[in-house]
């Protein structure tokens, strides 16, 4: 891979947070320590515990902190669907999505840019050969066998379907916007993969290692569960 053709691009890298104050300070650091290049947009629903202000303080610091905070939890889906136009509306070449509780590596984002050079799609996946899940228990089972499930439904080529550690390259991904994704909470991560493969958008998957959240809690909820296997019957139905 080309790292020398990234360093022209104009790249966004973006979280939604909700209360993640114990997190997003050495979030923000890591990302921009690892990669001076990009810019940063943290989309933040309001959060009690005063995520935002301590955003605010770090603006101070780094000039490539963006900030939009909301009125409300208004739900991750609307938040990537706000980033993504956000990186269209200001002609960023490349946007890399994330969570902010560093389960995710900020060191694995030139990893991305790579390939994002070539490919309009990356997926981070925790089930290929490289990858690794650090998740535990019950959490752990449903991950696994629930992205084993979706690719036998969907009869997919991918392996990973629920991550968010994803790159979209812009000016690869003609006439396609998340706006198109009628899923919410985190099925709809599944049904943005179901509709680049409609696409023929090419996919490229690469291994991350996910670890436990570093502090707070998981707003993972059980229900999630059945809205992801209700949508994901839907998008069988489109197939």
């Amino acid at each position: 891979m080309n790292l020398q053709k990234s360093n022209k691009k104009k790249i966004l890298v973006f979280s939604a947070t909700y209360n993640e104050a114990e997190n997003i300070s050495e979030f923000i650091n890591s990302i921009i320590n690892h990669n001076s290049n990009v810019e940063v947009l943290i989309i933040d629903d309001n959060s009690p515990d005063n995520t935002s202000h301590l955003i605010e303080d770090l603006k101070k610091k780094f000039h490539q902190i963006n900030l939009i905070t909301r009125k409300g939890k208004l739900g991750l889906d609307t938040a990537h669907k706000e980033a993504y136009n956000y990186a269209l509306k200001n002609n960023f070449d490349y946007l890399i999505t994330m969570d902010a509780d560093l389960s995710h590596d900020p060191k694995e984002i030139s990893n991305f840019i790579s390939y994002l050079n070539d490919y309009p799609f990356v997926i981070g996946s925790r089930y290929i050969e490289g990858g690794k899940c650090e998740m535990k228990g019950f959490r752990l089972f449903i991950s696994y066998f629930g992205n084993k499930f979706i690719k036998f439904v969907l009869k997919s080529k991918c392996t990973e379907f629920t991550t968010s550690y994803r790159g979209y390259n812009l000016k690869k991904l003609i006439n396609f916007n998340l706006n198109i994704v009628n899923s919410a909470g985190y099925s709809f991560f599944m049904s943005i993969i179901f509709e680049l493969e409609r696409r023929n958008f090419d996919i490229k998957e690469i291994p991350i290692t996910f670890y436990e959240r570093n502090a707070g809690k998981s707003k993972i909820q059980r229900i999630e569960i059945f809205r992801t296997l209700k949508n994901l019957l839907l998008n069988w139905f489109k197939k």
